[in-house]
């Protein structure tokens, strides 16, 4: 789960990190009152789950109260990304000196904590990693022991030459990785991390994404989150207990278990398809999940062809093929489906699709065969 900006600056407030004021405008006019309580520059910021802000116009730096009104006018309703910008952080201007880039997230490969740091912030990381990846310090944290002092204060050195600088960034450091840990994030950034000419260190940005599996213990959090800022199916997925992922290809993919899930996709993608969707209907799936997941799939005009690839082992396949003719009931399906289903109660499933008039495929191979072909025939 994503946060936005001022929700993640909530966060780093809490684990003492020096960040600056700000509230949040849903319209032009309460933009106007607070910029006007702030006094000076301000900065009117758009409110939406991604990056590019700035460069889509949704960053500007509002001299008097009623620039910053006419700034949020602007934004608030503008798109980014395909976002409708629905409220905007307004927060005081700063005086910026340098900008450096901090981070912590999840290595998957090394299953531990690990620091991003560069003196090279206000751009993305993947910029910076093409152009200069020497510039990048990377460090592992084990988490039996957290963050220790020397290794924070290494973080540092590596972002600044001044002694004043280092002790504020090491501090900073091991509150970024408190604020982490404490929130069951799988990602803290600061981006930019700046120092002022006075020589003050500040996180004046931050982005922060929660790991969806731990939010059952921080309620809290889960507060947090914006169903106007995601995508409409992947709620609806997400409420059904099912896992939705858009792509933009035109094969509808139903599938059980993540692993099936990859697979089926690059097997799309090898014979020439493109798969418009990652969903993954769990391992103890029932009808009304397969009838909520042909709900989600039809609804994306992209579809041409639905695919269906289950393998049954804690999944019962006759259950899918229930939902599959459930579904037919209760939804106007206009794209061919093509099935494979293997396991356990298949002779069951079997039967049932046989009497709905569905031919089902024995093998992988086959089926995502069928379903390029379709969905090219019908592009």
């Amino acid at each position: 789960m994503d946060l936005h900006e001022y929700q993640a600056k909530e966060i780093f407030r809490g684990a003492g990190m020096p960040v600056p004021p700000g509230k949040v405008a849903t319209t032009p006019d309460e933009a106007e009152a607070i910029a006007r309580e702030f006094g000076g520059l301000t900065v009117v910021k758009a409110q939406v789950h991604t990056g590019g802000r700035g460069k889509a116009g949704g960053v500007k730096l509002a001299k008097t109260p009623e620039e910053a009104r006419s700034y949020a006018a602007d934004i608030l309703g503008m798109e980014i990304k395909g976002l409708t910008v629905e409220k905007v952080l307004v927060t005081p201007g700063e005086d910026i000196d340098t900008e450096a880039y901090a981070s912590v997230l999840v290595n998957r490969e090394t299953q531990a904590p690990m620091f991003m740091v560069s003196s090279e912030g206000g751009v993305d990381i993947e910029q910076v990693a093409d152009e200069n990846p020497e510039a990048i310090l990377k460090l592992h944290v084990d988490p039996r022991w957290g963050l220790l002092p020397h290794q924070a204060y290494e973080l540092a050195v590596a972002l600044y030459d001044d002694a004043k600088l280092q002790r504020q960034a090491a501090k900073i450091m091991t509150q970024l990785y408190e604020a982490f840990m404490n929130s069951d994030a799988s990602l803290a950034e600061i981006n930019p991390l700046i120092t002022t000419p006075d020589g003050v260190v500040k996180a004046i940005d931050a982005k922060v994404s929660i790991d969806d599996n731990a939010l059952f213990r921080r309620p809290e959090i889960s507060e947090y989150r914006d169903t106007s800022s995601e995508p409409e199916a992947e709620t609806q997925a997400r409420e059904a207990g099912l896992t939705f992922i858009k792509l933009d290809g035109n094969v509808g993919c139903c599938v059980n278990g993540a692993g099936l899930a990859m697979a089926t996709m690059d097997l799309v993608k090898y014979y020439g398809g493109e798969p418009a969707n990652f969903l993954d209907i769990g391992g103890s799936s029932n009808p009304e999940k397969v009838v909520n997941a042909l709900k989600i799939i039809t609804a994306d005009p992209a579809v041409k062809v639905i695919l269906f690839n289950i393998f049954g082992g804690i999944t019962r396949t006759d259950d899918v093929a229930n939902g599959i003719i459930e579904a037919l009931e209760q939804i106007d399906i206009d794209v061919p489906i093509v099935i494979r289903l293997t396991g356990t109660n298949e002779e069951i499933a079997l039967k049932i699709l046989s009497d709905a008039g569905f031919e089902a495929y024995s093998t992988m191979d086959e089926v995502v065969k069928k379903a390029v072909d379709l969905a090219t025939q019908n592009a």
